[in-house]
């Protein structure tokens, strides 16, 4: 059974679907996505001096190195598999069977873990202001959601009491070195991109949600908040239906292998699918007017992001062919997957809407 298989490869469908079952460093298709709101009065005015970008105090430098220096050990391994070495991976295990796949994903993450460093230059240096909102809020988003589940799963895996697999996938110690690499990653990244955009969007979410103009939000935008919201139900029910023990809808190999893992897993999605739903519909709706506009756009904003970023991920892994016809994913699996997928998107983009309209409108 294969619990924590990296984004080395695609992971047989039978590992658990989340952080310890595949961790790409993919670098968000929301965000910011209209200029610096410095124009006419009655727009969010920007926050900030453009000094502490252009530049950076001692902290940033720090936070920059630090992105930078985590990112060393998981792309010096995909650098050795790449070559032909296999340092961390047992005999026996899946990543040995296509060596042309292995090879061909492994590059491809390496290119999404150097976007880490790109993303940590970006935030830290004089031309990242001129940067157009949208290049870099995308991979940020992207980031985001592939590095958040794992900080909050694999802690939880561990604190849980994680037993290593019975089948042969990667040495146990890699897991260990390369998630503790994402997490700092995601730690640093996530610093610096706060200050960021505090300091060149800070304006576009001042305020209590109470201030957002219904304007803001077309109906036809709050149609797809809500009904995007009530389809996320649906994966949303059979991760909880999974999490309660049944075995229902999934495939006899992971039903075989599930463990403590596997539990941590599903209760994640859940969190992540219940922020998505709540962040966005805090917003387009208008609920809880009282609270500041920071905490539902930052339940939305990585909410979001991990279920649309693990879905697709998920469901490209999934799709891989199998070799044991145990492992093949079940329709209700693809079902999750491409449902997150979808859904994380949609509710991205009602995200993507409120920033770009209150950066170029008054609220």
């Amino acid at each position: 059974m294969t619990t924590n298989p990296l984004p080395a490869a695609p992971t047989p469908p039978s590992a658990p679907t989340g952080p310890r079952a595949t961790a790409p460093t993919g670098p968000p298709a929301t965000g910011p996505t209209g200029p610096p709101a410095t124009g006419p009065a009655g727009r969010p005015p920007s926050a900030g001096p453009a000094s502490a970008v252009t530049r950076p105090g001692p902290a940033r430098r720090a936070l920059r190195a630090l992105a930078v220096v985590s990112c060393v050990p998981y792309v010096s391994l995909k650098i050795a598999w790449m070559s032909g070495s296999r340092v961390g991976i047992p005999e026996g295990s899946a990543l040995l069977d296509d060596p042309d796949l292995m090879a061909a994903v492994n590059l491809v993450t390496v290119l999404m873990d150097a976007a880490v460093v790109v993303l940590a230059l970006l935030f830290t240096q004089r031309w990242g202001r001129a940067v157009k909102a949208w290049l870099l809020a995308f991979p940020m988003w992207g980031a985001t959601g592939l590095l958040a589940p794992i900080m909050v799963a694999y802690p939880a895996q561990m604190a849980a009491g994680h037993t290593a697999s019975t089948e042969p996938f990667l040495d146990e110690w890699v897991f260990t070195v390369v998630y503790s690499g994402f997490i700092l990653q995601g730690l640093a990244l996530g610093t610096l991109f706060a200050l960021y955009a505090r300091d060149r969007w800070g304006g576009v979410w001042q305020g209590r949600v109470r201030d957002v103009s219904p304007a803001l939000f077309r109906p036809a935008v709050r149609v797809v908040a809500v009904a995007a919201s009530v389809l996320l139900l649906v994966p949303a029910a059979l991760h909880g239906l999974w999490l309660s023990g049944s075995a229902r809808g999934l495939s006899a190999g992971r039903i075989a292998e599930r463990g403590s893992d596997f539990f941590v897993l599903e209760g994640v999605r859940l969190l992540f699918a219940a922020a998505a739903i709540v962040g966005v519909l805090m917003m387009v709706l208008r609920l809880g007017r009282w609270l500041p506009l920071k905490a539902p756009l930052a339940l939305a904003w990585v909410g979001t992001a991990g279920i649309g970023c693990w879905g697709g991920w998920l469901l490209l892994t999934a799709l891989v062919p199998q070799s044991d016809p145990a492992n093949e994913p079940t329709a209700a699996m693809l079902l999750a997957y491409a449902g997150e997928m979808i859904t994380g998107m949609l509710l991205g983009a009602c995200v993507a809407v409120l920033l770009r309209r209150r950066a170029e409108r008054p609220a």
